[in-house]
């Protein structure tokens, strides 16, 4: 079975082609490939299928590493992306990628070797708890500082779906040890207010331009970047009135640019090929 794995920003994935929907045994195969002892290694398996070369259509699916499927991924996307004009499969500079959470314009903005950038429109973001969800009980418009009690410590959380769900908390400084947050991100990640599990951020904003971001990804656990969660991140930001509509957001291993702008939220940033290879499990 033949397989590449890109990166964005150290967040990595390996890339299968499939014609159609993935099968019953897709879960399966991507806890195996995922495996960072026994498989490849990655924080998930992106299946993807060329539907129409020409005009750049592909379908896309992505499974965690835990084996459960997401709804979407940025930093997948771009990935996919960057397998896919490398090898001269999409000569098109746009690709539009069919996922389950909707239709993702992908743009080639830049290529050096293996080395790529895109732009990604991911999409109008949604507020309600309905609609990310959440269920403390209650209905709410939007959830921005909501006391969450959690490790017998109250949490202000803001959440927002971007495609998928995601909880952001802002901090003036990030937790002096790794597993502090580590801990924190888990239980909120399964705590039950979120029937569908949730990713969750950890924002320091810097200034109205810049913010830093700790990434904790549902079915995967620690990451060092996140496409979806630096929207969500990004966006947290700018409805709290912290940042511009326009933001840098700082990961582990760099930076993405995250832009909302006539209701849409548009990202920059990086892709990378790093291996193609044959899967002999």
């Amino acid at each position: 079975m033949e397989i590449a794995k890109a990166h964005s920003l150290g967040n990595d994935f390996l890339v299968l082609r499939r014609s159609g929907v993935p099968g019953e045994g897709a879960g399966d195969l991507a806890r195996k490939l995922s495996d960072r002892h026994t498989g490849a290694g990655a924080d998930g398996v992106l299946f993807i299928s060329v539907e129409d070369a020409a005009a750049g259509r592909v379908g896309f699916r992505i499974f965690n590493a835990d084996g459960t499927e997401a709804e979407i991924s940025g930093n997948g996307l771009r990935c996919a992306a960057a397998v896919l004009v490398r090898d001269g499969t999409i000569t098109t500079p746009r690709i539009l990628f069919q996922t389950t959470a909707g239709d993702r314009p992908c743009e080639l903005l830049a290529r050096d070797g293996n080395l790529f950038s895109f732009r990604v429109d991911m999409g109008v973001p949604r507020f309600s708890s309905a609609e990310i969800p959440f269920d403390d009980g209650s209905s709410h418009e939007r959830i921005v500082d909501y006391p969450l009690t959690i490790q017998q410590r109250v949490l202000p959380i803001t959440c927002i779906n971007v495609g998928n769900p995601h909880c952001v908390v802002f901090v003036e400084r990030f937790f002096p040890a790794r597993v502090l947050w580590n801990q924190v991100g888990h239980e909120i990640e399964s705590h039950p207010f979120f029937p569908n599990r949730t990713n969750v951020e950890f924002v320091r904003a810097i200034n109205k331009q810049e913010i830093e971001v700790l990434f904790w990804e549902r079915g995967v656990g620690e990451t060092m970047s996140s496409g979806t969660g630096s929207c969500a991140a990004a966006v947290a930001s700018m409805i709290k009135g912290l940042t511009s509509n326009e933001v840098k957001v700082w990961t582990s291993l760099g930076q993405l640019t995250v832009r909302w702008e006539n209701e849409r939220i548009f990202q920059s940033g990086p892709a990378e090929v790093v291996f193609l290879g044959e899967y002999l499990g």
